[in-house]
C-alpha cells in the first residue's frame, strides 16, 4: 500500500531506493533520448539552407543519427522535394 506508506512515512530501505532509481534509469533509456543535443539545431539549419533554393515543408525533412558497433555513427538526411512543373515550348 504505497498510499498508506506515504502517510505513515515509513523509512525506505536502501534496496527499495536503489530499485526505484534503477527503474527510472531503465525507463529513460527505453524512451530513446540518446540523440545528440545538436541534432534539432542541425535540422533547423539544414531547413534554412534548403529553403533558400526550394520552397519546402519542414515536415518533409528528416534527420536521424544511427550508431553502429559503438564507434561508427551514420547521419541520415532525407528530403522530399516538391515536384516541379516544367513548361514545354
Amino acid at each position: 500500500m504505497a498510499l498508506l506508506d506515504f502517510f505513515l512515512s515509513r523509512k525506505k530501505s536502501t534496496a527499495n531506493i536503489a530499485k526505484e532509481r534503477l527503474q527510472i534509469i531503465v525507463a529513460e533509456r527505453r524512451r530513446g533520448d540518446n540523440e545528440p543535443h545538436y541534432l534539432p539545431q542541425l535540422k533547423r539549419d539544414l531547413l534554412e539552407v534548403i529553403s533558400k533554393y526550394v520552397q519546402i515543408d519542414p515536415e518533409m525533412l528528416s534527420v536521424q543519427l544511427e550508431k553502429k558497433d559503438g564507434d561508427i555513427s551514420i547521419l541520415e538526411l532525407n528530403v522530399t522535394l516538391p515536384e516541379t512543373e516544367e513548361t514545354t515550348k
